[in-house]
């Protein structure tokens, strides 16, 4: 297979990995941003496809979503999710993605150095997407931390744990 024909088949497997783990989601009744295992998919994507692969996979599933696919947690779509409060989290796939890539890429690839990109690009998607929440709810900080951050804390040391797994085993496969 041509390296370029690879790089598309993998960008679009990770976009549509993302858009699979989404709908494996459990809505909380405290806030509107559902636990979901798309994030597992960002971290993996950027670990296994570098920053630049990572970016490209993660804007795909975005760009698939915003023109009215069903690829958003809950089979949802649209411009109004991205514009709604959990869309800064969304979008914050897109930098994690790079993050991750980008210290897996410079760094020697072992489980530290996944375990470490990935708590970084989980922070930055924490970061964007609270800001976010925060300025279209309204919210306090302790508030959208309350619903948005903590929660989601313990599900997301696992993603990272397996993810960090996953990225060394797979990153001599592909």
């Amino acid at each position: 297979m041509n390296i370029k024909t690879k790089q598309l088949v993998l960008y679009s497997l990770f976009a549509a990995l993302t858009a699979i783990l989404s709908q494996i989601s459990i809505p909380l009744p405290f806030t509107p941003v559902p636990i979901n295992l798309a994030t597992l998919s960002v971290l993996l994507s950027g670990a296994i496809l570098g920053k630049n692969g990572g970016i490209i996979s993660q804007l795909v599933y975005v760009l698939l979503g915003v023109i009215g696919l069903p690829v958003f947690a809950g089979f949802s779509s649209g411009i109004r999710i991205i514009l709604g409060p959990t869309g800064g989290y969304i979008i914050g796939y897109i930098v994690a993605a790079f993050i991750v890539g980008m210290i897996t890429e410079r760094y020697t690839k072992s489980l530290m150095t996944y375990t470490i990109s990935m708590v970084l690009g989980i922070i930055a998607c924490y970061i964007l997407g609270t800001a976010w929440f925060m300025y279209v709810t309204g919210s306090s900080l302790v508030t959208a931390l309350t619903m948005c951050v903590f929660p989601f804390i313990i599900g997301d040391i696992i993603k990272i744990a397996v993810g960090s797994f996953l990225a060394k085993r797979l990153r001599k496969i592909i």
